[in-house]
């Protein structure tokens, strides 16, 4: 934050992998932050509302008859 703010730009930030500072939108780096972080809250919540759920809709199982006893010897 405050390398972008002595450089008077936004657009600078840190590439971990190059391990550098670059212009995120010449590199095409344009996701913000708050896009991530309500995707990743949303996805936290649904996962939590499946935990807590104490049923889930399922296939329910075809009745088959018993299969025949098997001789006693």
């Amino acid at each position: 934050r405050r390398r972008n703010s002595d450089a008077g730009s936004y657009t600078i930030g840190f590439d971990v992998v190059a391990e550098e500072y670059i212009n995120l939108l010449e590199k095409g780096i344009i996701d913000p932050a708050k896009v991530t972080r309500s995707a990743v809250e949303n996805a936290v919540s649904i996962a939590g509302m499946i935990l807590t759920t104490e049923a889930l809709v399922t296939d329910i199982p075809e009745d088959k008859p018993a299969p025949p006893a098997q001789p006693q010897y």
